[in-house]
């Protein structure tokens, strides 16, 4: 049943017809086209949607379209007709607020509200009005500051021609962020398209069979199809490696986790969304599921996968020097162990896209870290020729790795390819948690020693890692971990054995990191405990096996150059050395059950695919009009990889970055740039990017017979060249242009130097590694067992800063996540497959966040930089178990530090 609900909306009147019971936000999304108002959860949990009604904020999901009748409702398309509002919008942009822009728009309506209450708020009523959105991607700091600054935001930043790289220059897709323009992948399809929903297993381990559809569509006439694994026309199967193609688009007969996706409803929107599944035929036979590492390991486990009897997916191993005489003739000893579960990406933006067939070629946009890989995918399962298919990447809400697999590409593929009309999904926030890819759970131990000077001299872990019911990154993960797993730290001797181990859960993946967020909170601990052991300071004792250049690292192979962990630890002696001295002075004096602490972390973590080739193809081109434009196939998650793309290729062209457009990831239109993972993207691709400038340079400088520090400056359809020996011009129209519509071109192609490693883990991993150190400063109530951050430091060695204010973002984003990790984070398969029960950090979690930039330049990377992506959330949980041991006494060994684990462990000390 349906009414006329009439309202205004963004101040003018607005008339529609929708169920009294429908949501306000699917009112605005799909009959309004008001698609700033995000949906990230439909529960009310992450105020994506937050627009205001009568001037006060609300959930739009979570309000029924007949409560706005005759009232006002205002959206984020909006804001911009009032003045002080567009102030608060360029505030966002120019503070570089807005990272994936997914939480946006819910954040400049709630700091609206507030604006419009308190023009100059102070940091906690910020915290108090924007405490109903979260964020995954920004670590809060910058909206903040944002907030406070939206009366008098700062003035643009438009760097000069050459002067790009090294500025905080705003992000080149920025202004659609923060006006609600921007198109994520459930924005928008095209016209007619038909919905399609997954049919999922309850069970993680089971077998099905499905019954005759015929009663189901007679009882249900919108529905056009049910897609079953009978329809795949190519191979029913995907995975990361070329190798590995172990998870069905559909599962056929089995299903081995629950979530899994067993069948496909397409149909018109309302019969999907009415269609239960229980209403479908469907037979199961629930077989014992095969649950954790031990599980999986037990003599008599069921395989999960017929191929591999013992459910070892891949093994990781790493020799080098004499570890069992180094243990042996070694002053001190220490030993460790440690157990993480599994962590959710949270990312606000759910997995979403829609499909169509343009003759014979197949298009798919969609939310994705790598549409290379979706285009291979997907012309695998289709049975189609790659050049066959056409991968359009949205913007995207966030990613951290789980976008990298697979999600909707293959059931959007499938259905559009046999239907032979458009077809578009978004997954629901549980079927997103049920059914995408998590961290690695992990238990690990790990024995280090060192001599009577505090000089490391042998390193022996172990770890099993649950891999879940499919490959996807597994194998990685096994084979970064022991590389990284002795840390930032000079070790002659070292072991290192890890197992990736097949379970009936949810596939683990990428998640920032690849296995080294678990392995640096064993090292860690190692070195607070060896610094005890030997009475040196905890800092000192880091900075004395630092690596630096010339160092032999895990791999026998000597680092050549940008090796500055020891100036980032450095850079945090002062305040470390303040903090410690803070908290002892304050527990001295304590009456309650509060005491304070801090800790420190480190981290190294190598740029890019691990001993293979990963390289990137980037291109410049100028049209006859003079219109300069980046054809990226790095597609930006949020990170700011366009903004950077841009920053180098202007520089090494040598004009303004403003004068730059860029097209990004279309397959059809970019070259492979690789995905976005591994914290490749501003070294490997900015490389590319700053070859392709280059070599567009070079070509104009040939063509007018310059020398090499000549000024370019391209106006209209001409290019002018000015040199010593005078001036120089190239006629654009006199040209003729590409395929792609360009008169002149330049490519750029870099691959990072790496080599195979041997049987013994031994070889060149990664072109150059990024190093760090954090410090954390915590409060700990011993009677409750709860946890607050109080402050973190942070400095990076990014080789060159191509982008300041992009970098600081991405280091609060990383030590939000890494807090997460730390105290609250923890997926449970069936309790926490939604935003209330899953908890991450709010506004209201986030410390202040001192970052300290350290420029140690990298020779190969472009104009000396390097990755920051991974790395800045790893030494935050290592960083915060320290502290709380500094206040506590106690050791947590397991992941999250909740309060009942913390107050658990405070009760064995005391009755220990």
């Amino acid at each position: 049943m349906s009414d006329v609900i009439a309202f205004t909306v963004n101040g003018r009147d607005a008339s529609v017809e929708a169920d009294p019971m429908a949501r306000l936000s699917d009112v605005l999304r799909l009959q309004l086209g008001l698609t700033g108002v995000k949906v990230g959860c439909e529960a009310g949990d992450c105020g994506a949607c937050t627009v205001l009604i009568d001037d006060e904020q609300v959930c739009a999901c979570m309000v029924p379209a007949a409560q706005v009748e005759g009232r006002r409702v205002e959206t984020v398309e909006g804001l911009a007709d009032d003045p002080a509002m567009r102030k608060l919008q360029d505030s966002f942009h120019r503070h570089g607020a807005a990272q994936c822009g997914i939480c946006t728009p819910g954040m400049l309506m709630a700091s609206a509200e507030l604006l419009r209450a308190e023009p100059k708020p102070d940091e906690q009523q910020v915290k108090d009005a924007l405490g109903g959105v979260l964020c995954r991607c920004t670590g809060y700091r910058k909206i903040i500051d944002a907030v406070m600054d939206a009366g008098n935001p700062p003035p643009a930043e438009e760097p000069a021609a050459g002067e790009a790289v090294g500025s905080a220059m705003a992000k080149v897709d920025g202004e659609p962020k923060v006006t609600g323009a921007e198109i994520y992948a459930a924005d928008a399809a095209p016209e007619g398209s038909l919905w399609l929903r997954a049919v999922r297993s309850p069970h993680p381990r089971a077998r099905f069979s499905i019954g005759d559809d015929g009663p189901l569509r007679a009882r249900f006439p919108g529905l056009v199809r049910l897609i079953t694994a009978a329809d795949v026309p190519g191979h029913n199967g995907f995975g990361i490696y070329p190798h590995i193609k172990d998870q069905p688009a559909l599962a056929d007969g089995i299903a081995r986790f629950r979530g899994e996706a067993v069948a496909a409803l397409v149909g018109d929107e309302a019969t999907i969304r009415a269609i239960r599944d229980e209403d479908l035929t469907i037979e199961w036979t629930i077989l014992p599921p095969v649950l954790g590492v031990d599980g999986g390991l037990a003599n008599n486990a069921p395989a999960v996968q017929d191929d591999k009897p013992d459910n070892i997916l891949a093994r990781g191993n790493l020799v080098k020097g004499d570890l069992d005489k180094a243990l042996a003739d070694a002053a001190h000893v220490a030993e460790a162990r440690m157990e993480t579960g599994f962590v959710e990406h949270a990312y606000i933006e759910p997995e979403a896209g829609w499909a169509r067939r343009v003759g014979d070629r197949i298009e798919i946009f969609a939310t994705t870290q790598a549409p290379y890989m979706d285009l291979e995918e997907t012309a695998n399962i289709l049975g189609l020729e790659r050049d066959r298919v056409r991968i359009i990447p949205s913007a995207c809400g966030g990613g951290f790795g789980s976008k990298l697999d697979q999600s909707v590409q293959p059931l959007l593929a499938v259905a559009a390819w046999v239907i032979g009309r458009p077809v578009r999904c978004t997954y629901s926030r549980p079927e997103s948690m049920a059914s995408t890819t998590k961290r690695h759970p992990a238990r690990m131990r790990a024995r280090a020693a060192c001599d009577a000077d505090g000089r490391l001299t042998a390193y022996d872990f172990t770890g099993d890692f649950d891999t879940g019911a499919y490959a996807s990154w597994g194998p990685t993960v096994a084979d970064r971990v022991p590389i990284h797993c002795p840390g930032p730290y000079h070790v002659p001797n070292l072991r290192a054995r890890t197992r990736a181990v097949l379970t009936n859960m949810a596939p683990s993946g990428a998640f920032r990191g690849f296995g080294v967020p678990q392995c640096a909170l064993v090292h860690e601990a190692l070195m607070d405990r060896l610094a005890a052991s030997t009475g040196i300071d905890q800092l000192e004792f880091r900075h004395i096996n630092a690596l630096r250049k010339g160092d032999e690292i895990s791999t026998g192979y000597a680092l050549e150059a940008s090796a500055g962990q020891a100036e980032c630890l450095e850079a945090l002696r002062e305040r470390w050395a303040e903090w410690r001295t803070a908290a002892d002075t304050y527990n001295e004096g304590a009456n309650s059950a509060l005491r304070r602490g801090v800790g420190i972390g480190s981290v190294w973590y190598g740029c890019g695919n691990t001993s293979i080739s990963n390289p990137s193809t980037m291109h410049v081109g100028i049209a006859a009009d003079g219109t300069v434009t980046l054809y990226t196939g790095a597609v930006d998650i949020g990170e700011g990889a366009n903004t950077v793309m841009v920053q180098i290729a202007a520089d090494a062209l040598g004009i303004a970055a403003s004068q730059f457009h860029y097209i990004m990831g279309d397959t059809d239109l970019t070259a492979d740039a690789g995905k976005t993972s591994g914290s490749r993207q501003t070294y490997v691709s900015g490389r590319a990017a700053q070859l392709a400038g280059e070599d567009l340079r070079a070509r104009i400088l040939r063509l007018t017979n310059a020398v090499a520090d000549a000024a370019i400056e391209v106006a209209g359809g001409r290019i002018a060249v000015r040199d010593g020996t005078g001036a120089h011009e190239i006629d654009l129209g006199a040209l003729e242009a590409d395929a792609r519509g360009n008169v002149l071109t330049g490519e750029g192609w870099f691959d990072p130097p790496t080599t195979p490693l041997d049987e013994n883990g031994q070889g060149k991993p990664y072109g150059t590694f990024g190093f760090g150190a954090q410090i954390a400063r915590v409060e700990v109530d011993t009677d409750l067992g709860t946890v607050k951050v109080l402050g973190v430091a942070a400095a990076h060695d990014v080789g060159r800063a191509i982008n300041t204010q992009q970098l600081e973002g991405q280091i609060h984003g990383g030590v939000a996540q890494g807090l997460g990790y730390a105290l609250m984070e923890e997926y449970v398969p069936g309790r926490t497959d939604n935003l209330h029960d899953y908890l991450i950090p709010t506004i209201g979690d986030l410390p202040p966040i001192e970052v300290i930039l350290v420029e140690d330049p990298e020779p190969t990377g472009p104009f000396g930089a390097k990755g920051i992506g991974e790395h800045s959330l790893i030494p935050t949980a290592p960083a915060i178990l320290g502290a709380i041991e500094h206040a506590a006494g106690i050791r947590i060994e397991q992941l999250p530090a909740t309060p009942h684990r913390v107050r658990a462990a405070i009760k064995a000390r005391d009755h220990g």
